[in-house]
């Protein structure tokens, strides 16, 4: 049975679960959900994800929430299909190593880059509120200093969890392509290891394709 993906196509957590089933060219059935209707709220849909959120996946019956975990479950299941985005569990210094860049993504990337994106991109658009400029700031001068050690991570290896791309590099792609179009060009200025490892990962055809945006209905590749 096909799997099912239900988000929107807005959502940075339904676009990290489509980069992935791009890259490994998993066939799916998209399914979007109508954040203006609230649909991701009705009782209907919380039976599926209990904080009403995107994405999940439905796997014949088997459900899945959290776009990291889905990815995760992806990888574990199509461990042969497409590139490999994720090592071996028994390969423990691999895997303890793709496990700390997975930590650095969630607690040194993420959070700060919402931030700046809620203030430059989401108040502007969604609540038809100014951008607070001195919370911008703030959180663009704290994610500089957290691109520190991004630098240093990427002077001796060509990704975050070693020489081989995995889904960790790929989760940054959705929310640090907005900071662009909320005006910072902090990934390609910040220093030559990061852009290099940004022009890398943001040039994907699977990113691309996400770009593009995903039509409800059944998704294939040849």
């Amino acid at each position: 049975m096909v799997l099912k993906l239900y988000g929107f196509d807005l959502s940075s957590n339904l676009q990290r679960v489509a980069i992935v089933l791009f890259e490994k060219k998993i066939p799916f059935e998209y399914h979007a959900v109508d954040w203006t209707k609230y649909e991701h709220k009705s009782p209907e849909y919380l039976e599926k994800h209990p904080f009403g959120q995107v994405p999940y996946l439905d796997d014949d019956a088997f459900v899945v929430y959290e776009c990291r975990a889905i990815c995760r479950y992806l990888e574990a299941k199509y461990p042969d299909q497409g590139p490999k985005l994720a090592p071996d569990s028994s390969d423990i210094k691999a895997k303890a190593i793709f496990d700390q860049a997975a930590s650095v993504e969630v607690s040194n990337f993420g959070p700060l880059v919402d931030e700046a994106n809620f203030e430059a991109i989401v108040k502007p658009m969604l609540f038809k509120q100014p951008k607070n400029e001195a919370n911008y700031n703030e959180a663009i001068k704290a994610l500089d200093a957290k691109l520190d050690g991004y630098e240093r991570i990427l002077a001796k290896q060509k990704y975050l969890a070693g020489n081989e791309l995995t889904m960790i590099d790929l989760f940054h792609l959705p929310s640090g392509a907005r900071l662009a179009l909320g005006g910072s060009d902090i990934l390609t200025s910040k220093g030559p290891n990061i852009a290099r490892w940004w022009k890398d990962i943001s040039s994907r055809e699977s990113w691309a394709q996400v770009q593009k945006g995903t039509a409800p209905g059944l998704v294939k590749f040849d």
